[in-house]
């Protein structure tokens, strides 16, 4: 066939894939509007002037841009200031302790060999099934004997030991893909473990450090009931104890504008960290977490 006969061809047979490409697209995109639309509706809601938000549910779009809603959480205890910093301590207290000791532990995992190392290990990962709640009176008593009850750093342990069993996981699949030759050339030119572990493998298992990082920060920046009974003090509260604040309102009159204005503080850094990290943390989900 000639070039011209090819090029009278009709081209509707390439119609289909197209249209099947649009509907999937389609379908995507309400999908995403769906889970979208309720962190749409927090946001409109949070700018709505307070007597339009205290509707009971507040709907449509607001009469105008109005920050009384966010004023009003600074009457709530202490003030949101306050909150905001303690869950900044408690999310660093957990981000620096899970990436120091799941790090290490999943190092010896990887790379060092010790009796009942395997048992170790599934013992570790056992403690995934234990719920919170069904520990939390011992823990209160071992943090008060300690002195850390009503304490930022008793909070934060508590977070950490939490986060140390998939912290281990993680990071002991992804030492597991660096390939040995790698050790041993570090420890032929003379580094030692700790070098090694600093200059060499760090780098290489960064997506693994990340995801790690990004789920205590989640974990500890979210994270109400242990906050609600470790912490006595309302200097001592977190964000989330503030949303509590904010839903019972005045005379425990649900306060609709304030409780959505909380709830856009308290999304915002969690947005922030995941559009930032999305790529090391889907990385080190598909390599680190599942091991090759």
């Amino acid at each position: 066939m000639s070039a011209i006969g090819i090029a009278r061809q009709p081209m509707g047979r390439l119609e289909p894939g197209r249209n099947w490409r649009r509907v999937v697209f389609g379908l995507g995109l309400v999908v995403a509007l769906l889970f979208v639309a309720p962190l749409i509706w927090t946001v409109v809601t949070s700018v709505k002037p307070p007597s339009e938000a205290s509707q009971a549910p507040p709907s449509g779009l607001p009469s105008r841009i109005d920050w009384g809603n966010y004023e009003t959480l600074t009457t709530y205890g202490e003030g949101i200031v306050t909150y905001l910093l303690n869950s900044v301590v408690v999310a660093s207290i957990t981000i620096v302790g899970t990436l120091l000791i799941g790090t290490l532990a999943g190092y010896g995992f990887s790379r060092f060999n010790f009796p009942l190392k395997n048992t170790a290990f599934i013992v570790i990962l056992a403690t995934l099934m234990i719920p919170f709640q069904s520990i939390v009176i011992p823990l209160f008593v071992v943090l008060k004997q300690l002195g850390l009850v009503n304490s930022l750093l008793g909070v934060g342990l508590v977070y950490i030991t939490f986060q140390l069993p998939f912290s281990t996981f993680v990071m002991r699949n992804a030492f597991d893909r660096v390939p040995r030759e790698i050790d041993e050339t570090a420890i032929v030119d003379g580094a030692s473990q700790l070098r090694l572990l600093r200059s060499v493998m760090l780098p290489l298992v960064l997506p693994g450090l990340v995801t790690i990082g990004l789920f205590a920060f989640l974990a500890a920046w979210n994270e109400f009931f242990a906050a609600l009974i470790l912490l006595t003090d309302q200097k001592s509260f977190t964000l989330p104890i503030l949303l509590l604040s904010a839903r019972q309102g005045v005379w425990n009159n649900l306060d609709w504008g304030a409780l959505q204005a909380g709830v856009t503080i308290t999304m915002i850094p969690c947005l922030v960290f995941y559009v930032l990290l999305q790529r090391y943390y889907v990385s080190g989900l598909s390599a680190g977490a599942v091991k090759g």
